[in-house]
């Protein structure tokens, strides 16, 4: 009755030690999946989630710029429109 004992602690001492073992294996596993993901994503030259933000609010900024500018244009040109010639402007001659 104790062998059995002795040998169920025996199996269960392995069993843990092979747990710990493979939970060390799974550590460097992740570490080293890990490390290489980095190395690629580097090569590929990708930005950062900082960058990317940085210059989606350059580009924001660049159009709301854009459009104020667009409606002053528009309303130069219908003032250009609007505008009369002046009667001395019709009447000069270029010079021969």
């Amino acid at each position: 009755m104790q062998l059995n004992n002795r040998f169920l602690d025996d199996i269960a001492g392995i069993a843990n030690g092979a747990a710990g073992t493979f939970s060390g294996i799974k550590g460097e596993i992740e570490s080293m999946v890990k490390q290489r993901l980095e190395r690629i994503l580097a090569d590929m030259n990708l930005i950062s989630r900082e960058e990317f933000n940085a210059v989606e609010i350059m580009a924001s900024k660049a159009r709301i710029e854009q459009e104020i500018l667009q409606k002053r244009i528009d309303s130069l040109e219908a003032k250009l429109r609007n505008k009369k010639p002046n009667k001395k402007s019709s009447k000069i001659k270029p010079n021969k």
